[in-house]
């Protein structure tokens, strides 16, 4: 989702790549909120970290606490900042119905596009 909020709103100045410790695919309940926000993320992919690592990135922000505490080495000049989100799957595995687990993702979605709409000003002062 933030991979989408950036280049949704920020692609003039920002150039956004997703990757994690594990790719899992596009989760159907993230690519409906996005969807549901007017951002299509289903040209986006699930990758490992390995397939973007030799980019050289100013920054690498890790939004959720697994990815900060297991965070790879980048080769280049990289500033690794976490701003963390809860991991909406995980919040949605114990929800009852399709709407509570839904509205996870959405809270998760809505916070990812407030902290997207502060970049890149809030890297520079992290």
């Amino acid at each position: 989702m933030a991979e989408g909020w950036a280049r949704h709103l920020k692609s003039d100045s920002i150039q956004a790549f997703s990757a994690g410790l594990e790719a899992h695919g596009l989760n159907p309940n993230a690519v409906q909120v996005m969807k549901e926000a007017g951002v299509d993320i289903t040209g986006q992919k699930s990758r490992k970290v390995e397939e973007v690592e030799t980019i050289p990135f100013d920054f690498v922000i890790t939004v959720c606490g697994h990815a900060d505490e297991n965070c790879p080495v980048f080769n280049c000049a990289t500033r690794v900042v976490h701003f963390g989100f809860d991991d909406p799957p995980k919040l949605a595995k114990n929800a009852k119905t399709t709407e509570e687990a839904l509205n996870h993702y959405r809270r998760v979605r809505d916070e990812i596009r407030t902290f997207v709409e502060t970049l890149p000003e809030a890297l520079l002062q992290a």
